[in-house]
């Protein structure tokens, strides 16, 4: 490496971590503490389209551990039957106090869950009153979403901490973070397809349209909200949030090689090349 990029390299590191340690006072609340208990497997279920594969070709492999489910698959009909052991909600339109959309059926839905299952919130939610009216069988975890980088020296205990995470650009990024934080060694994805640029283009008018399918059916109400949210956005801004997820990809697998945590993609096609390639139902 030449001198000038070791300059360019310790100047954005020294930055990075600066910023990172002014935004945790500002940004961070206290997390659940950490489980201590060793746990096995955990199948992250993303809410890309090959779940619907997954779920149609390989359930009984997918059922053989402890799942987690992320966003709005509680409002998919196959909820109630995958029972999920774990949930994660990270997109900020569940925690504004409008809620639009499918937010408040979402919210219900959780409301409506019959089996013990912990609920991973970020820790500014405490206070939302939709967490009150969550059953008994449903155990509140806390994370924070504050995003850490620089130095890796710096970043692991600051991820050990729980008070901030590698830029959580997906939701799976928390996920992945989470199920570390409970004990997993070793998390199985799925349905974290990440093919994004596959649906993007722009129009002779130059309107950035991104179609992001997922394993359950997008109504109509969801599709405009989604056209919305790229209203103004240019397509260099989208690729550069694209950058952004993937890169973190990297970062949590760096801290997952320090805490001797495997992580699998077990999704066919998918676009994320921070892991190892698997296969849900691995070859004897």
């Amino acid at each position: 490496m030449k001198l000038t990029d070791k300059i360019q390299t310790f100047c954005k590191s020294l930055s990075d971590s600066v910023a990172t340690l002014i935004k945790i006072p500002l940004m961070s609340r206290r997390p659940s503490p950490r489980s201590y208990e060793a746990k096995d497997t955990i199948i992250i279920m993303g809410n890309g389209p090959s779940l619907r594969t997954a779920l149609e070709e390989n359930l009984p492999a997918l059922m053989a551990h402890p799942r987690m489910a992320v966003n709005l698959s509680a409002l998919a009909p196959e909820f109630s039957s995958l029972r999920p052991q774990y949930y994660i909600l990270a997109d900020i339109a569940f925690f504004l106090k409008e809620k639009t959309g499918k937010v408040p059926a979402l919210w219900d839905a959780l409301a409506a869950v019959s089996w013990p299952m912990t609920l991973f919130l970020p820790a500014t939610a405490r206070k939302m009153p939709e967490v009150s009216r969550l059953p008994g069988c449903v155990t509140l975890k806390y994370y924070n979403l504050t995003p850490a980088e620089g130095w890796r020296w710096l970043m692991n205990p600051i991820y050990d901490s729980g008070l901030a995470m590698p830029r959580p650009r997906n939701v799976l990024i928390p996920s992945i973070m989470c199920a570390m934080r409970e004990g997993f060694r070793r998390i199985i994805l799925i349905g974290a397809d990440h093919n994004w640029s596959k649906t993007l283009w722009v129009t002779e008018r130059n309107r950035v349209v991104s179609v992001q399918p997922h394993f359950y059916k997008d109504d109509d109400e969801e599709l405009r909200r989604a056209e919305e949210i790229f209203a103004n956005v240019h397509i260099h801004e989208v690729y550069e949030n694209y950058a952004i997820a993937f890169r973190s990809y990297f970062n949590v697998k760096a801290y997952a090689d320090r805490r001797g945590v495997e992580i699998i993609n077990a999704t066919p096609g998918s676009f994320i090349d921070a892991f190892p390639r698997g296969s849900l139902t691995p070859k004897a």
